[in-house]
């Protein structure tokens, strides 16, 4: 069985797809699975052991090697037997059908129906729920049923090199020293922002009440942002990473150590569920529910307000109070009690998240406080 999935463009979309193509690969042990895939997204699966290898597909590349007729006729030369398609637009349907691939699986969406042989009915468009329970219906159509939401990640032995270079080499806030790691990033739009000043409060108020350091991860669209997080933190203990050579393996190696996240509603804020850290989600424009995977350590952050949740990019009333009415004193409230939850339970996995007792000592510490 020679199966071609094409993955979600989105790196938190990607993450969450990751149960269904860990049921296709139980279902398949021998078959051979490709990941039709944007650059951008391929850190995510490597060395997960799901995908047996990638193809890029890059509408924006401008030699068209990886988009157009050329990718087309590339995929035809593969022979699929079955193509399963996470993205649901009719770009990807047309990529489908062009490959000639014996069964093409789907949602009938945006006019494609036609496109698809196994076209699977949209029952509930338009109404929040977890996205990651649409990707375990696609792999059902290809006779890979499963209810196991357990994400899967994996980190490369460079990119745990390469942190491990980092916290040495800025050891004097670093090295052996347990960190909580901040994420402000989020590719989708600016509504999805919280203010740099709010999560400089955030990160001050950790430092200043614990003997953690925070670490602040970003993409290369926001090392401006976390370099502005630092500066109204105004203590050293606050590093960014802004200005390290940044990529997802990276991010995931930081997040991977970390003792918690804050996180935007972003890609990677699906990094810590794998790995089994504790993380914070602040919500603003998006619900709750479209990302929603049952992780038990993870806890929202939603105002309630009356224009939201808007699902918008950009705020549309110009206020943007969703995220800017959030208090950094609220968010270090959510944090305390979730390390509190965490240091209740006994038989923390030493292996995820929770690195030595250093950091088990460091969290009851912040959970301790008032």
């Amino acid at each position: 069985m020679k199966i071609a999935v094409f993955l979600p463009n989105w790196v938190g979309d990607a993450v969450m797809a990751t149960p269904a193509l860990s049921a296709i690969r139980r279902r398949w042990p021998d078959g051979e699975v490709v990941a039709v895939l944007r650059p951008y997204v391929a850190d995510v699966l490597e060395g997960t052991g799901l995908v047996d290898r990638v193809i890029d597909w890059d509408p924006c590349d401008k030699t068209h090697e990886s988009s157009g007729w050329k990718l087309a006729r590339r995929l035809r030369r593969e022979r699929f037997d079955a193509v399963v398609l996470f993205p649901n637009s009719l770009r990807s349907g047309w990529m489908a059908w062009l490959s000639g691939a014996t069964r093409r699986i789907g949602f009938a969406r945006d006019a494609r129906r036609w496109l698809l042989t196994d076209p699977i009915p949209v029952t509930s468009r338009g109404v929040p729920h977890p996205v990651l329970d649409d990707y375990l219906r696609l792999a059902a159509e290809l006779d890979c049923p499963s209810g196991d939401h357990r994400m899967h990640l994996a980190t490369s032995a460079s990119d745990e090199a390469c942190w491990r270079e980092i916290r040495a080499r800025r050891g004097d806030v670093l090295g052996p020293r347990p960190y909580i790691c901040i994420n402000p990033g989020g590719a989708f739009g600016a509504a999805k922002h919280w203010p740099s000043q709010s999560f400089g409060e955030l990160a001050r108020r950790i430092v200043s009440s614990t003997d953690q350091s925070v670490v602040v991860v970003c993409g290369p669209s926001e090392r401006e942002e976390a370099r502005e997080i630092c500066r109204w933190a105004g203590d050293p203990r606050v590093v960014s990473l802004a200005d390290e050579a940044s990529s997802l393996g990276l991010t995931k190696a930081v997040i991977r150590h970390a003792t918690a996240l804050v996180s935007t509603d972003s890609g990677p804020r699906h990094f810590a569920a794998p790995f089994g850290v504790p993380v914070v989600t602040l919500f603003g424009p998006t619900h709750v529910a479209w990302s929603q995977t049952g992780y038990e350590r993870e806890v929202h952050v939603q105002l309630d307000v009356e224009c939201g949740p808007c699902q918008q990019r950009i705020c549309p009333l110009g206020h943007h109070r969703c995220m800017t009415d959030l208090s950094a004193d609220r968010v270090f409230r959510e944090l305390r009690t979730l390390m509190q939850q965490q240091t209740s339970k006994s038989g923390l996995p030493v292996e995820h998240g929770v690195q030595s007792p250093h950091e088990i000592a460091a969290m009851a510490r912040l959970s301790a406080l008032n």
